[in-house]
């Protein structure tokens, strides 16, 4: 069969081009119309490209006026701008081919015959249509469309070898109009979302014109906010609305959720009525350049600004965009009541007077003041609210404020800033309530605080004080935690993991060690597996500092080594009285480990905690510590490293297809040969993983809770023989994996093509 010449894609073209060249050449310009920033970018930069596209002397690229319904053209002559306008009509061909919207391609724009038969009204001499297309003679232009909307036009003048325009050429030039139809449509939704404050609504069909007309005069007659009404009358989500007013301002949005940092300093001072009548808030101050982030409906309100600039005088202000009704919740978490920001106020107030008479007298003052006793009674109910497992304390010398953080997930952020006047106060009132002495300053000191929280459980802290430089000392309060163990199928294991567990927990005699560094859950994932196996059958004791989680059917002990009350001990009067399990809360020594041996020996479940960093190392670990390799190898049923990783939000989290670098990637961590053999998923047009976004359930930072990743080495005949022989760690993990163990980093990747973590955690929580 003979090709035509005309599809052939290797003929070559009047400029001796093949059509695959030329391809290549009109994606390149289409990717770059794309691309353009602005409508300049197009009308002035393409124009050249797009003449050489046709072999052609000039382009021209008209727009719409919307003022005044001409069209527009811009070409750019050295540092000149040339603008032309012309009518919408059949005077000239432009006007003709956006009149009409038809493509017109004239051999000879002189020919009153063929300009008649394109259209054009001769009102003007044939010569007038020759200069106006740039002494031009031929001529190929068409409309530039988009869904129906005429947008201007695109005119090709004159071929360079003196040809009429063909019928390739009219088929190229409709390909060009539509996506230049594309790309004016966006640059006009993109020039309306920044003119108009809820332009970005309409673009993306959240709303149309009228319903929006109708919420802003509903809002202008009842008082309210335009940018409220939508989200509670017309449901148009918060963040979509939020979107939409940053673009328009130019400012992030920022949203109200319960877990914002209290800016106690910023607050000072500053009236609430005030500033719930002129809807902003400060929301925090960044030290290290001295700005302070304002949260206000309207960052254009010259008029606000200058008040607040006043306010905080010699401060950069940096505004972020909120909804009225955000702003007035953030208010309320930041006073709580107007009468509680009164009680602080007069502690500072009263604190500040004091501090300029007599500025040694700080740590005497105020810590039984009713104001400071219902501040720290605050930031605990917070932090407890909130799910903090820890609360610290940092004073700075001289004039610079205390900071009070949460860890919430493993993560700090500064809950509130306490001004320096009072900092002794609030630490003499912590350590009145855990029964320390509040005039030793020099030496660490260790308590423990049971609060009553009105309404709610009581919160039990463990209360830990460090001398700091400058005289000063940090307080560290954890939350201890209460209330029922989680459940074993809940904590995170994969199924093999899971099930090996459950076979050594229902083994009756042996040792179990959980390992990992401080707060990697390992009391936890102990009390999982003890709720397991609580039967009324069994026997089991505890030995745990402090106790945390208690169970019905456990006798727990708190240990207290001051009095010479220690793990061995304990552990040497629970096997005179008749355990069937023994959990001790941590092997921190030769003896205690010594006796959780022998007692695994002689009939015992036996589990505890070290603090190792992989199930191999323990093993060594507690070779170097002096036991018995062969009684050891008897006892051992399983190993397990363990460490804790946040969880991507449920509420927020994105899905996305990942690259294949990035699946490689994943691939090569895990190692090709066991990702093969163990997850085997292969790169797809459909593979999807999830990453982190942000919204106010999960404080914007896009995880929500945590999970754990796991490295578990059973106790084999094969890992016996290396314990006996008293291997390597490297030749112990190699046999593990050989026999089924995931490293804690495979079963991390294993949860991220799971959806429920990603690598960047992964990576905080493993080494390599």
């Amino acid at each position: 069969m003979v090709i035509p010449k005309e599809e052939n894609p290797l003929a070559p073209m009047e400029s001796g081009r093949t059509e695959q060249e030329y391809q290549a050449i009109f994606q390149d310009i289409g990717n770059k119309i794309y691309a353009a920033r602005n409508l300049d970018d197009i009308l002035f930069s393409l124009n050249v490209e797009i003449a050489g596209l046709f072999d052609a002397e000039r382009t021209f690229i008209y727009t719409i006026d919307g003022k005044t319904r001409e069209l527009l053209t811009r070409n750019r002559h050295g540092r000149r701008v040339e603008i032309a306008r012309l009518p919408i009509g059949k005077n000239y061909l432009p006007g003709v081919v956006v009149l009409e919207q038809k493509l017109v391609n004239i051999e000879d724009v002189a020919d009153e015959k063929l300009l008649k038969k394109a259209g054009a009204v001769l009102d003007a001499e044939p010569s007038s249509h020759r200069q106006l297309e740039n002494e031009g003679k031929q001529v190929l232009a068409a409309p530039i469309v988009y869904r129906a909307l005429v947008l201007g036009a695109i005119e090709i003048v004159n071929r360079v070898n003196g040809d009429s325009f063909s019928q390739r050429d009219e088929k190229r030039i409709r390909d060009l109009a539509k996506i230049l139809g594309i790309a004016l449509f966006n640059q006009y939704q993109k020039a309306f979302e920044q003119s108009s404050k809820f332009g970005y609504l309409i673009k993306n069909n959240l709303i149309n014109r009228k319903d929006l007309k109708k919420a802003i005069t509903a809002a202008r007659s009842r008082g309210e906010s335009d940018a409220d009404l939508l989200v509670t009358s017309f449901k148009i989500p918060k963040k979509e609305v939020g979107e939409s007013l940053s673009r328009f301002y130019g400012v992030p949005f920022i949203e109200y959720n319960a877990n914002m940092a209290i800016p106690g300093e910023l607050l000072a001072g500053l009236k609430i009525p005030f500033m719930r009548n002129n809807f902003w808030v400060p929301l925090r101050r960044e030290a290290d350049t001295n700005k302070v982030i304002i949260a206000i409906d309207d960052p254009h309100d010259l008029q606000r600004i200058d008040v607040i600039q006043t306010l905080f005088k010699g401060m950069k202000i940096d505004f972020q965009v909120a909804l009225r009704s955000d702003i007035n919740e953030i208010i309320n978490l930041f006073t709580r009541s107007e009468q509680e920001l009164a009680g602080i106020d007069e502690i500072i107030s009263q604190l500040s007077d004091e501090a300029e008479e007599i500025e040694e007298a700080e740590a005497a003052v105020g810590e039984e003041d009713s104001a400071v006793v219902q501040l720290v009674n605050k930031i605990i109910i917070d932090a407890d609210t909130r799910g903090a497992s820890d609360i610290h304390f940092e004073p700075y010398p001289g004039k610079l404020n205390t900071e009070v953080r949460f860890r919430v997930d493993g993560e700090c952020y500064v809950y509130q800033t306490i001004p320096y006047h009072y900092r002794n106060a609030v630490v003499s009132r912590i350590k009145i309530m855990s029964d320390l002495d509040i005039a030793e300053r020099r030496i660490p000191q260790d308590g423990k605080i049971k609060f009553k929280k009105y309404g709610g459980r009581n919160i039990e802290l463990r209360v830990a004080t460090v001398p700091t430089q400058g005289g000063l000392e940090d307080v560290v309060l954890r939350i201890l935690a209460a209330g029922d163990p989680i459940p074993l199928d809940k904590i995170g294991f994969s199924k093999p993991n899971y099930e090996n567990f459950i076979k050594a927990i229902s083994t009756p005699y042996g040792i179990i060690f959980v390992c990992g560094p401080t707060g990697s859950g390992k009391t936890t994932t102990l009390h999982s597996a003890l709720g397991y196996i609580n039967k009324p059958e069994r026997k089991i004791w505890t030995a745990e500092d402090p106790v945390e989680i208690t169970q019905r059917g456990l006798r727990q002990v708190q240990v207290k080594p001051k009095i010479g009350f220690d793990f061995a001990t304990a552990m040497r009067s629970f096997l005179r009285a008749d355990p069937d399990v023994i959990m001790v809360g941590e092997m921190r020594d030769k003896e205690t480990t010594q006796i959780g041996i022998e007692a695994s020996l002689t009939g015992h479940l036996v589990l505890s905690t070290l603090h190792t960093n992989s199930a191999p190392e323990s093993i060594t670990r507690l070779l170097d510590m002096g036991m018995d390799p062969f009684n050891f190898a008897d006892a051992i049923l399983c190993i397990m490293a363990q460490r804790l990783v946040r969880t991507l939000c449920p509420d927020c989290k994105k899905d996305y297809h990942p690259e294949q670098k990035e699946y490689d990637e994943l691939v090569r961590i895990y190692g090709a040969e066991d990702f093969e053999k163990n997850v085997n998923i292969a790169y797809s047009d459909d593979l999807t993983l999830y990453k982190a976004d942000g919204c106010d359930q999960c404080n914007n930072t896009g995880y929500r809770g945590r999970m754990a990743i796991h490295e578990l080495l059973m106790g084999t005949d094969e890992i016996k023989r290396l314990i006996q022989t008293g291997a390597r760690v490297e030749e112990l993990r190699q046999t593990a994996m050989k026999e089924g163990m995931s490293t804690l980093k495979q079963d991390g990747i294993e949860k991220i093509f799971q959806g429920r973590t990603d690598l960047i955690q992964i990576r905080k929580v493993t080494i390599g």
